[in-house]
Order: C-alpha cells, then structure tokens, then sequence
C-alpha cells in the first residue's frame, strides 16, 4: 500500500503559555516538528514534547524559525545569510539536546513561519538553512514545502530531502502558498482539507487555487498545530486517507 506521513507543528508554547492540543494531535500525526525556543518553546515545553513523541511512537524533527516571540516566528527579520545559518544550528543543537534527554532523537528538520517561507523563495537563504543542517548532522533529512527553492537546496547540499503539502493552507499558481494575508490562504474546515489532501495525494500534485495540478512527489501532510480546528482537521485528513488505503508512517524511520 501507499504511505505518507502526517506532520504538525508542535511544542509551540513557553513558559505558562500554551499554544495548540499538543496531547492531542502527537495522538494523530506521524511525525511533530517541534519548536526550538526562539519562536515559540522553551526547555520544558521541548523535554515535555518530545518525551510524549517517544511514547506514542512519534518521528521528531527540528522546527526552527526566526528569534520573534512576540511575531510568532511570522515576521521577516533583517538576518544575514551567514546568521539565518547560525541561528538553524543553533536550534537544531538545543533541539537535539532536549530530544536526547527525554529519551527520544531527532530525524530531521523543517523551517517555520517567515523563515521557512523566505527560505522556499531565496536560494541563498535555502542554501544557508541546508548549510547548517549538513554542518550540525549530514544524517539529518530536510523536510521542505514542495516544488521550492528549499528543496533544490537541500538535494544540491546532499541531504535526504522529502516534499510536504499543507492540508490548511492555500497555494499560488506557481505552487507557493498564498500569504496569510490574502483571501484563500487558510483552509479552515476539516472536510474540505482532507478532501483537498486526498486529491493531491491521489493526483501526486499539488493543485492550486485556480486547480492546476503541479506534479510533485509527496511525502508528507502538514496540519498546523496552532489553529483552533487543528485536531479536527488532522483527525478527518487521518481517516479520509486511511479509509482509501493509505498507510499513514513517519517519512523517516524513527531513530532509536
């Protein structure tokens, strides 16, 4: 049977913040991109988050993004491209560090919010995140949005890079997602994203607002964590694709 792996962005509270249905949602995904403290997440939120992974067999990844608490990580900051490589490190070293003491290990990484966007866009930023990503662990994959720059990146730097699509987000002609800004850009009720889900990983495309089909091999399905209907969404995208045969496992084997 055919598999793909269900993704979501995870561990994205800090302090007494909370942020999302983490228990819930590490009880439907496959793999939690989990934040590494300077967009959201601190020490205890990451411990906690990926100590449930590991008991609920869970795949792990990296989730690092922008230094902007108060932007959630969704504005664009003036960095570099040296320091954009800096700062992936850096999160991928704390996250590495915080899975290891809760018993669990990181398999790859995926960039958040304004950096990742910035990154699928710009192949000198791309090329930065890939850098560091080979730097820390070149056994490390890279989970990028599909048919961008990011992608090119990391396949040219060496690293197993796999494609994801987002069940709750919009997407441009030219395949990139439409600002959150813009009308179309978030998908909010749980049956037409798992219906939109089911279409593209049947067709093996992502398809647009307009409904043009790009072809492109897909690995993985993100269902934002942060959002209100999250669990619903990711609960409805699980059984739409279960009930047509698709086996739902992480894209990267669970390290032990």
């Amino acid at each position: 049977m055919p598999s793909v792996d269900l993704n979501s962005d995870l561990g994205e509270g800090f302090g007494t913040y909370r942020c999302g249905d983490d228990d819930a949602m590490l009880s439907i995904v496959t793999s939690a991109n989990v934040a590494c403290g300077l967009h959201a997440g601190d020490p205890e939120v990451m411990a906690r988050t990926f100590a449930i992974a590991r008991e609920r067999g869970v795949a792990v990844g990296a989730h690092p993004g922008f230094p902007d608490l108060w932007g959630f990580g969704r504005r664009r900051l003036p960095f570099s491209n040296g320091e954009i490589e800096r700062l992936v490190a850096y999160q991928i070293g704390a996250a590495t560090a915080l899975a290891a003491y809760a018993g669990h290990r990181i398999t790859y990484v995926k960039t958040h919010g304004a950096l990742g966007n910035i990154a699928c866009e710009e192949r000198g930023v791309a090329d930065a995140v890939a850098r560091a990503v080979r730097a820390v662990d070149p056994g490390l994959a890279l989970l990028a949005n599909a048919l961008t720059e990011l992608v090119a990146a990391g396949e040219a730097a060496g690293l197993e890079t796999h494609q994801e699509i987002y069940a709750d987000r919009g997407y441009t002609e030219t395949g990139q997602l439409i600002p959150r800004s813009q009308p179309g850009a978030m998908i909010e009720g749980a049956e037409e994203a798992a219906a939109r889900v089911l279409e593209m990983v049947e067709a093996g495309a992502v398809i647009t607002a307009g409904g043009k089909h790009l072809p492109t091999l897909i690995r993985s399905i993100c269902v934002h964590g942060d959002s209100d209907h999250a669990v619903a969404t990711a609960s409805r995208v699980r059984e739409r694709l279960e009930q047509v045969g698709i086996v739902l496992k992480p894209f990267r084997p669970i390290a032990t």
